[in-house]
């Protein structure tokens, strides 16, 4: 399936990669300012939940430097263990932080509420189509990378 699809894997996997890249290093690089002005544009989703945290900040950036840096090596390597394992693991941090989200709307306004359910749903719908696309068919070799 890799095969058939290797640039729509290679591009989703990259578009899930770059804000994983970005939102760390600005985590990490500037915490304070991340803390302030996260997602950016005017828009406040960090400080509107509590008060700043240094350490856990940087923590989070480095988290998402990490699952940045996986899911663009999956998708430039192209394995299919390997997209699996980075999908997984994106999944495994993306579920509950969109369940705990769901229930911390509050502080938001209509268009932020919107804005914040649908990327954090986004982070769990994409990696579970992509994976539901690396099922195996009938007669597909069980082992073998890609």
């Amino acid at each position: 399936m890799i095969d058939r699809y290797r640039r729509e894997f290679r591009a989703a996997l990259i578009a899930l990669a770059v804000p994983n890249l970005a939102l760390g290093a600005w985590a990490v690089l500037a915490p304070h300012s991340w803390y302030d002005d996260f997602p950016g544009g005017g828009r406040h989703w960090v400080s509107a939940l509590g008060p700043y945290n240094e350490h856990l900040s940087t923590d989070v950036g480095a988290f998402f430097l990490a699952m940045g840096a996986l899911l663009l090596f999956a998708g430039i390597v192209l394995d299919r263990l390997l997209i699996q394992a980075a999908l997984g693991a994106l999944l495994i941090f993306s579920v509950p932080h969109l369940i705990w989200h769901l229930g911390e709307l509050g502080p938001y306004g209509t268009l932020d509420t919107v804005l914040n359910v649908i990327s954090l749903s986004l982070l769990v719908v994409v990696p579970i189509l992509l994976l539901l696309m690396l099922r195996r068919t009938k007669g597909e070799v069980a082992y073998g990378t890609r």
